[in-house]
């Protein structure tokens, strides 16, 4: 039977069932109340969505959906049974819960540390974490601290989530030779429906056992698969289908910009912004967006995370990419924010931030 570790404790999955743990942290006590409910059979919980694309709404899933997933994810990846886990990340979401779910499914030993930017830095454990599952911005905080990176070298398999990873972030995953995997998917299908192995090449998807999917007449993403909430869950995601399990996310479609008939997906221009951004203001958060416009339909923007920024380097910045990109792909404007609206995962609310800035 496993186990979950805390710093100071260990409690059984036997003792959780029975309630029998003595924790006053709120936070922790939730956790461990989900993992009795679980344990006791419950049939049915309330989740939210993260809020990414609109108000956050709650849904509820069945026991038999996060079964499923639990079993399709260690089929795809080969975890063996009394593995070790880390969870980091928020149990009040979907992703969080599913590390529960599949420690106990898996019979697993799950070590649990609160969710924080470099959830590491927590890590106590000295023996190695055979999977854990982390958001981008963790990930970075993580490579970014001598102390933490050996750590994270130190985990068998890492699935990441919860947002794209920046093509930056990919890059040094790559050059520290981390064993790791975008997700894809969403709280409707608890948890993500497909992985891509990050390595020097393109992302390519591929669905998790038991999973169907193709594409409307624009492009969009449908799911079909037992773990999902709908018979068939039509997405707002655009993608390239390359066969009838693997494909190529493009972006979304509500994020798409028509600028003067040109359409602009910001989640191709924006790996291509990258490399500039961080020659010529460090590693900063930013995306692109449209705005209304009467002559273009919508003018192309672009918003950085951070403080103050001279004129003169937005400026030379700004030429910089003419040299180097398509005119229709260059920002007409640049804006500063000094704090991104973030999702309870991390995840930039773009809607939300774009509405404090305008």
């Amino acid at each position: 039977m496993g186990k979950i570790i805390l710093e100071n404790k260990e409690y059984t999955f036997d003792q959780i069932k029975n309630g029998q743990w003595n924790e006053d942290d709120s936070y922790l006590h939730q956790a461990f109340l989900f993992c009795k409910q679980w344990l006791n059979g419950v049939e049915e919980f309330e989740l939210k969505t993260s809020g990414s694309t609109g108000k956050p709404k709650k849904i509820f899933v069945n026991r038999l959906q996060m079964e499923i997933s639990a079993e399709a994810t260690k089929a795809y990846l080969k975890i063996d049974s009394e593995s070790t886990l880390l969870c980091c990340l928020n149990t009040d979401m979907i992703a969080g819960k599913m590390m529960f779910v599949r420690a106990m499914e898996w019979n697993a030993n799950l070590v649990f540390v609160k969710p924080k930017e470099n959830p590491l830095e927590e890590l106590w454990i000295e023996s190695r974490i055979d999977f854990a599952a982390m958001v981008p911005l963790q990930v970075q905080a993580c490579l970014s601290d001598e102390v933490t990176i050996k750590k994270l070298k130190n985990i068998g398999l890492l699935i990441i989530g919860g947002a794209p990873s920046s093509t930056s972030l990919k890059d040094k995953i790559v050059e520290e030779h981390i064993n790791a995997y975008q997700t894809f998917g969403m709280t409707e299908t608890v948890s993500h429906i497909a992985l891509a192995p990050i390595t020097k090449d393109e992302l390519v998807f591929e669905t998790l056992r038991g999973v169907s999917i193709g594409t409307d007449e624009d492009g969009r993403l449908w799911i079909s698969a037992a773990m999902a909430s709908e018979e068939k869950l039509q997405t707002n995601d655009i993608v390239v289908l390359l066969n009838k399990s693997q494909f190529k996310w493009v972006g979304r479609s509500d994020f798409t910009i028509n600028s003067g008939g040109i359409k602009i997906q910001p989640e191709i221009l924006e790996p291509q912004l990258s490399p500039f951004i961080l020659n010529h203001f460090g590693e900063i958060s930013f995306f692109v967006f449209g705005k209304k416009d009467e002559k273009l339909g919508q003018r192309l923007l672009l918003i950085l995370e951070g403080e103050l920024i001279e004129a003169s380097k937005i400026k030379s910045f700004r030429n910089d990419l003419r040299a180097n990109l398509i005119n229709y792909l260059v920002p007409k404007e640049v804006f500063v924010f000094d704090k991104f609206v973030r999702t309870e995962s991390g995840k930039i609310n773009r809607l939300e931030t774009i509405k404090l800035l305008l």
